[in-house]
């Protein structure tokens, strides 16, 4: 009886040592079953980070010969764009990296808010350079007379350089502010185990939010002067077929851009930020 009672016990510690709950209900989550799971997240991470890094790559290096050969200033903004996705695609194939190898990195607290850093950084850079391209597009509609005058190097150097220094400020308050940071850190090192995850709401309110609704606002007024500039035109020509307005069709261009822009700003960031204040 002794003897059956000790491996009993021996036998529902091991059963505790290999088994995880997962939730209230009697599910069991082996090992074996974590790591492939991280494996397979690892896995997505790393063709992600690939086909960001070399697309990316190819969209840089015909962007710099059409700068070089047109002088066109503007895609300047889809440029720095494509550089702060690279950034963003490197900084992520230290995490795709562990994940491959089925576990979680293990580091010190700075070592680890750093490393958040350098993921945050450059995404908050490529969604504000999304938003200067949008302001591109709505000035040159708003403004087409003075457009070409406005946008020199001195405006594109000073539009840019704010939107830098903002996204490593943005990167670097964790590191910095105590409250954004989690207090109980165990070394391993993910999103919500070393940042505090009521700072995403605070981001939500003061970033996201912002952004989208002056967003939504330069697509609705760039449709507002399209719809407009088109009863002008069937105006005036009093029903031709065949003649029609360059500016017209800018505007169209614009409002599929503003719209691509809005669109995936909209798909790409509202699952994180529902998912985490879920959560």
């Amino acid at each position: 009886m002794i003897a059956f009672n000790v491996t009993q016990q021996t036998s529902l510690e091991t059963i505790r040592e290999n088994y995880v709950v997962t939730s209230s209900s009697p599910e069991f989550t082996t090992p074996a079953v974590i790591k492939r799971e991280v494996v397979s997240v690892g896995c997505i991470l790393s063709v992600g980070s690939i086909l960001i890094i070399f697309t990316n790559l190819l969209v840089v290096i015909a962007l710099v010969l059409l700068i070089r050969k047109r002088g066109c200033q503007n895609w300047c903004f889809v440029l720095n764009l494509s550089i702060a996705d690279i950034l963003v695609g490197v900084a992520i194939t230290g995490i795709a990296t562990d994940a491959l190898r089925g576990t979680t990195a293990s580091m010190e607290k700075g070592i680890c808010l750093l490393r958040m850093t350098c993921i945050i950084a450059p995404s908050a850079a490529s969604v504000l350079t999304m938003f200067l391209i949008s302001l591109d597009r709505y000035v040159a509609i708003k403004l087409p007379l003075r457009y070409s005058q406005l946008m020199n190097n001195k405006m594109i150097a000073g539009a840019l350089v704010p939107v830098w220094l903002i996204a490593v400020t943005m990167g670097f308050s964790p590191c910095i502010l105590e409250p954004l940071q989690k207090e109980d850190y165990h070394n391993v090192c993910t999103f919500f185990s070393v940042i505090e995850p009521k700072s995403i709401i605070v981001i939500l309110c003061l970033f996201f939010f912002p952004l989208l609704s002056v967003f939504i606002y330069i697509y609705m007024d760039i449709l507002k002067i399209a719809w407009g500039h088109q009863k002008r035109i069937r105006a005036l020509l009093a029903g031709s077929r065949f003649l029609t307005s360059s500016r017209y069709w800018g505007h169209v261009k614009a409002l599929r851009t503003v719209a691509m822009l809005v669109g995936c700003f909209t798909l790409c960031w509202c699952p994180f930020f529902v998912v985490s204040i879920v959560q």
